[in-house]
């Protein structure tokens, strides 16, 4: 009999694109919060996150610009840029890739991944409330995969999301895992059975969008899910805050305690 001494042992990841692709294959989801600034990254990354994505509506609003209308390329690759510096993996929302020629998003990947960014977050949602068609969809994840095989590509599914064509979910989800995506996500999703579903139809781990009014955390877990994404919730939260404290200001009422000070945020910029 083999002693446990004589097995084999498991190596231990040795590149930030096999720390973040294992984080998506523990026993818990790999909660992850999705950042707009470097501040709002750094300070997630003080907290302990083993990870750090982008809210492309964060992105965008703070630039002025609109989400998910593929406007926002120059201000995505300055944020990743910015990002890539964090002790921990960095994944960036891309939207559409912001070009529709695979060999032209394939170039921008590669330039995030030559900043030092492990994953992308790409959607097949398009401006104007549509689908892209999935086998255009699959040939831009497999430029991508191709171009920078170290790049955590995770498929975003935008059917529930957009309300649109649910019953071809589950063959988005397989043509873009035949494809070669690292994962699956399909924000608005939050039913049970529904949840369930995409988790059986893949291998590859599913993604959903945390929602107050969904599954919580444990019970997403329970269903299979290995990654839980914050979106934009905490960037609306933020100015949601901002927009509380300047009222009690104006209203000489109390300011709620425990806000970060100065100081704290100073420590988390790095000197130059």
């Amino acid at each position: 009999m083999t002693s446990p001494s004589e097995l084999p042992s498991t190596p231990a990841p040795t590149t930030e694109f096999e720390i973040f692709r294992g984080l998506h294959y523990r026993d818990q989801p790999l909660v992850l919060p999705n950042a707009w600034d470097f501040a709002s990254a750094a300070l997630l990354a003080t907290e302990g996150f083993p990870a750090i994505g982008t809210t492309s509506l964060g992105v965008a609003a703070a630039a002025g610009l609109a989400d998910g209308a593929g406007v926002t390329e120059t201000e995505t690759l300055a944020m990743a840029r910015r990002l890539a510096g964090l002790p921990v993996p960095v994944t960036v929302d891309i939207e559409g890739g912001f070009h529709e020629i695979p060999s032209a998003v394939a170039d921008f990947v590669k330039q995030l991944a030559a900043c030092g960014i492990v994953g992308v977050n790409l959607e097949d949602g398009r401006a104007g409330s549509a689908l892209a068609a999935p086998d255009h969809q699959a040939e831009l994840i497999t430029a991508i995969k191709n171009r920078t095989p170290e790049v955590f590509v995770n498929a975003r599914v935008d059917t529930y999301w957009l309300s649109l064509d649910h019953s071809s979910t589950h063959d988005r989800v397989r043509r873009y895992a035949a494809a070669g995506a690292d994962g699956i996500f399909v924000p608005g999703l939050t039913d049970r059975t529904g949840i369930e579903q995409i988790v059986a139809a893949t291998d590859l781990p599913v993604n959903v969008l945390y929602s107050a009014t969904g599954p919580t955390v444990a019970t997403l877990a329970e269903l299979g899910v290995r990654r839980v994404s914050t979106g934009s919730l905490l960037y609306r939260a933020a100015l949601s805050a901002a927009v509380d404290v300047a009222r009690a200001v104006l209203q000489d009422a109390p300011v709620s305690s425990g806000i970060v000070t100065y100081p704290d945020i100073q420590r988390l910029l790095p000197a130059r």
